[in-house]
């Protein structure tokens, strides 16, 4: 045992205590108590480190050898074919179909020099067009391609000056861009030389990336089959059987809302290229860039295959699947496709029939929105460009145009003065023209005389707005006397807040991406605020107009309208996502008041100031038109709208019709929504929705 060194001094010292001689101290055992503690520490963790040991060398061999091997061995990570997308009555507007693609994944230690010889061999063989590269792309080209007669620095070297070659690397490289010209490229880069660097390009032969590349989509079997019987003459060439492409059955038809995908080359969008890294996406992934593709990319994308990667004794690459991966899921749309190129056709011919009118010199395009009120689907969307003799479908100008509509907002401005208690439903203002001090008078189109509520919807009084904006802004007319607004900022605040509470002058949340909010005039004057009471100031977007209309139908919800109403599993009907209807809000105040604004709606028709064809339609329709005045190019024109829905008591379908610059205004022709673009729809909807009368 061990035996304390000082034991004999600390006795020494301990015996001039008396207190300390009375207790028997033995430290001998008290160090060896701690020892054997120590030890005991240490033996209890020299068997738990063996116990795991044993864990891990054993029991748990196969999943570390796993974990091992996926740590340190290549894998291929390919797209599977996207979801697809239809109708509501389940027809395809977006296939994806098998294609052929040509794909390169380069053999073991290859170098760069042997891979451009290869691609200038298959370039050759495939008759590549280089039509794809950039001029960006050929000024690399002519750097990489284009050495000294030494073969060792570029030949662009050559154009910069003994200065300019002291530079970085970076403002060196920028330099040579700037100096090398179309025309230099022309002289000195040869198509063949082109084609190849194409498909060196798409080789990736700057990285030893772990997927393959693809040198040629959707080729035909000829070129398939030559390849599959030279494959030794193409090492690391091959075909992908497995590839897709979309197709879009009605043609041009939504094809500006349904969206686009990127091609194998494009990859992922550099705006949007950290995001979709951090989701697991490879850099050459086909991902959706624009449209409902975009919006819905989780859902159409599926789950990637999966494939280690080995090479056999010639260096040849050999994938074997690890996780076959999972299609995307299908999409299935709010509108009827058969309804949305029936409207195209509408739109169109309307266009053509009046192209040559001396009185529509500046009518060059047309929109028509449908939706349920009640749900926020979406039934149809449509918009057609007129573009020198042909026609361009522009859909989504129903969510990225905004422009001056009229009187359609006079409902919700009949509404701010109920609520506000400015008018009561029975308040009658005599509509005859103000004559306020410098300005020129403000007038309806005609004098109507004394008109209440109901009926300055059904004339579209501008003098009953007008009355309303005064009294929001606290003022008060005198007949040739000027009009004081104590808070101009304020009232319009209160105004804007209003026609937003409807969806004017704000997003309506619509499932697709880039919707505009529309424009604000910013001039704040007290005529400005007159003007903007019946809808000649601020710009909507027909989107916000039919959610607007679409509040008023409801009696008050203001509903996010909807392309999709879900997702459905793989080769199931079963729905793995439903895009249920979303209540964004409700109008604030006395939603009663919005019953007087129906009441108005349907008295427009009824009356024919709707126009006659509404009138005479057995569809029970309520509605409101508008006209405003625009400029185009210095010359005086005419926006037209319609907005409205049916059946007057149940509403089931609610709608928007937008004529931008429609007439001259010297020359005002009817509003050509209500005179001839909303008949033909209605009757359209009646025949594809079945919507009840």
């Amino acid at each position: 045992m061990f035996r304390n060194p000082l034991r004999k001094l600390d006795e020494k010292n301990l015996r001039r205590n008396s207190d300390i001689l009375k207790k028997q101290n033995d430290y001998n055992k008290i160090i060896n108590q701690r020892l054997l503690v120590l030890m005991s520490v240490i033996l209890v963790a020299f068997v738990i480190i063996a116990i795991r040991l044993f864990d891990i060398q054993l029991r748990q061999n196969e999943e570390y050898t796993l974990k091992l091997e996926n740590y340190t061995s290549k894998k291929q990570v390919v797209s599977t074919p996207r979801g697809q997308m239809f109708d509501r009555d389940r027809k395809p507007v977006v296939s994806t179909v098998n294609s052929l693609n040509i794909i390169y994944f380069p053999t073991k230690e290859i170098t760069l020099s042997q891979q451009w010889d290869l691609a200038q061999k298959f370039a050759q063989q495939f008759n590549v067009s280089p039509q794809e590269l950039t001029f960006r792309d050929l000024q690399d080209a002519y750097i990489s391609l284009h050495k000294d007669k030494n073969g060792k620095n570029d030949q662009a070297n050559s154009l910069l000056s003994k200065e300019e070659l002291e530079l970085s690397d970076d403002e060196i490289y920028r330099l040579k861009l700037n100096k090398i010209t179309q025309e230099l490229i022309d002289q000195e880069l040869t198509q063949e030389e082109r084609a190849a660097w194409l498909v060196y390009r798409n080789m990736d032969v700057l990285s030893q990336t772990s997927h393959s590349r693809v040198i040629l989509e959707d080729v035909d079997a000829d070129k398939v089959a030559y390849l599959t019987e030279h494959k030794s003459e193409f090492p690391g060439f091959d075909v992908d059987f497995n590839a897709w492409k979309r197709e879009y059955p009605f043609g041009s038809t939504f094809r500006d809302v349904l969206g686009q995908v990127t091609t194998n080359q494009q990859g992922l969008p550099i705006q949007k290229q950290q995001y979709y890294l951090a989701q697991g996406y490879q850099m050459n992934a086909r991902v959706g860039k624009s449209g409902l593709e975009e919006q819905y990319e989780a859902l159409l994308s599926g789950t990637s295959k999966v494939s280690s990667i080995k090479y056999d004794e010639d260096g040849t690459p050999i994938f074997t699947e690890i996780n076959p991966g999972k299609k995307g899921y299908d999409l299935q749309l709010t509108v009827d496709i058969e309804l949305q190129k029936r409207i195209d056709e509408i739109l169109q011919s309307t266009l053509e029939k009046y192209k040559n009118d001396p009185n529509r010199p500046d009518m060059n395009e047309l929109f028509v929105s449908l939706m349920d009120p009640n749900t926020g689907d979406i039934y149809a969307m449509s918009g057609v460009q007129k573009h020198e003799d042909s026609y361009l479908n522009y859909a989504s100008g129903n969510y990225l145009y905004s422009y001056t509509p009229g009187s359609v907002v006079k409902g919700a401005t009949v509404y701010m003065g109920l609520n506000e208690g400015i008018v009561t439903p029975e308040t009658i203002v005599q509509d005859a023209p103000m004559q306020i001090k410098g300005s020129p008078p403000i007038k309806s189109f005609r004098n109507f005389g004394p008109v209440n509520a109901v009926k300055a919807l059904e004339v579209s009084s501008n003098i009953y707005m007008v009355n309303i904006a005064i009294g929001i802004a606290n003022s008060k007319y005198i007949p040739n006397g000027p009009l004081v607004i104590p808070n101009p900022k304020l009232a319009f605040k209160k105004m804007r807040e209003y026609y937003s509470m409807f969806g004017m002058g704000v997003k309506t949340g619509i499932d697709i991406p880039n919707e505009q909010l529309g424009f604000f005039g910013h001039e704040q004057s007290a005529a400005q605020l007159l003007f903007f009471s019946f809808g000649q100031y601020d710009n909507y977007t027909p989107i916000q107009l039919l959610q607007y209309v679409s509040t008023l139908a409801n009696g008050g919800k203001r509903i996010q309208p909807r392309l999709v109403q879900g997702a459905f599993g793989i080769n199931s009907n079963s729905l793995v996502f439903t895009n249920d209807t979303k209540i964004l809000s409700t109008v604030d105040g006395n939603t009663e008041f919005i019953k007087t604004v129906q009441e108005g709606f349907r008295a427009c028709v009824t009356s024919g100031n709707c126009g006659a064809k509404l009138s005479s339609s057995n569809l029970n329709v309520a509605a409101k038109t508008g006209t405003a005045e625009v400029y185009v190019n210095g010359n005086s024109s005419t926006n037209a709208s319609l907005i409205g829905y049916w059946p007057y008591e149940k509403p089931q379908v609610s709608f928007v019709c937008s004529a931008p610059t429609s007439s001259n205004s010297q020359k005002l022709q009817p509003n050509i929504c209500y005179s001839e673009i909303m008949p033909a729809v209605m009757e359209a909807v009646s025949q594809y929705l079945n919507i009840k009368k």
